[in-house]
């Protein structure tokens, strides 16, 4: 099933979304979170979703504004695409190859829940920034709390699928990172979701045979295709990295998981990296991104001007006698 949450007549709704895209909307539900919540896992969201293809239809995907699927409880961004590591980390950091750590666990930082956009907001430019990117992932949604769990446990905790585009200031990312503590603002300002969560069920029928999802990925800029990769080129499988998360901790209802950027065209700074300069150049407010993954859908987002920066100063330098 696909699940959309959308805004009709000045209210949110959510709804399942048929293969017409007529949506049905649950009765009294507002919020996908709040309703993964309650249903525990893949078999609850199904009933609920199956009770409302029984009810009455509502208006058409093309009448309604398409919102992010879900407001995450938290977002873990990882990053599990080895061609992607090596392209930006010869753009960023003027370094070739992959970091011999990063094969050792499926790393990930913590990215903001509350700049979670949707397929038809507008996307600010984060302030300060001269040299904006998008990033192309896939992000797994959670179902059912759980906690130090295995790989296999795990499969039965991911609901379904959504399009994530990690927009990404990479002047204020590669500031940042010297400190050493891993992105900030560069990363603080916007993520969009959508345009549906696909239920986890749907895209059985492209799992490999080591567990992965072969699902065709593609971006465009301004209408031209930037680039092209395979889902199942992670490096791990997303039941692999929810294992992960959990571990020494807990998943639960709404968290998001997102792939990391695939390679081949998935970012513009790993075009960067190949080409030596920057071409196609950063992203500018007019230009348009559309992220498609098979089985999922399209995900179009338009970059808009954003704020200017408050001024703040430089941090003091302290005499550090105690006396």
């Amino acid at each position: 099933m696909r699940f959309a949450t959308y805004q009709h007549q000045h209210r949110d709704r959510v709804a399942v979304v048929d293969e017409d895209g007529t949506l049905f909307p649950l009765p009294g539900v507002t919020s996908l979170t709040a309703l993964l919540a309650e249903t525990d896992g893949l078999p609850g969201l199904l009933a609920a979703g199956a009770a409302a293809l029984d009810g009455p239809a509502g208006p058409p995907v093309s009448q309604v504004r398409l919102l992010a699927p879900l407001q995450p409880t938290s977002v873990r961004d990882f990053v599990t695409f080895e061609e992607h590591v090596e392209g930006v980390r010869r753009s960023v950091d003027g370094v070739a190859g992959v970091p011999e750590q990063w094969y050792a666990a499926p790393t990930f930082y913590f990215t903001n829940p509350h700049a979670i956009y949707g397929p038809q907001d507008g996307v600010p430019v984060p302030p300060g920034s001269a040299v904006l990117d998008f990033e192309l992932e896939v992000a797994a949604v959670i179902g059912r709390e759980g906690h130090d769990l295995t790989p296999q446990q795990a499969r039965d905790h991911i609901v379904g699928y959504t399009v994530f585009n990690d927009w990404s200031a990479r002047d204020l990312q590669s500031a940042e990172m010297k400190v050493g503590l891993g992105p900030c603002k560069g990363k603080d300002t916007a993520t969009t979701l959508g345009p549906y969560l696909v239920t986890s069920d749907e895209l059985e029928p492209h799992r490999d045979t080591e567990g992965f999802l072969r699902l065709a990925l593609t971006a465009e800029v301004n209408g031209v295709t930037v680039g092209e990769d395979l889902l199942s080129h992670m490096s791990w499988t997303f039941e692999e990295m929810t294992a992960y998360a959990s571990r020494g901790t807990r998943v639960v209802p709404g968290d998001v998981l997102g792939s990391g950027t695939c390679g081949n065209g998935g970012c513009l700074a790993e075009l960067w990296g190949v080409h030596g300069q920057q071409t196609p150049p950063p992203l500018e407010p007019g230009d348009t991104v559309m992220l498609t993954v098979e089985g999922i859908g399209s995900l179009t987002s338009t970059v808009v001007p954003g704020a200017e920066p408050v001024p703040l100063p430089a941090g003091r330098r302290r005499d550090r006698r105690r006396a």
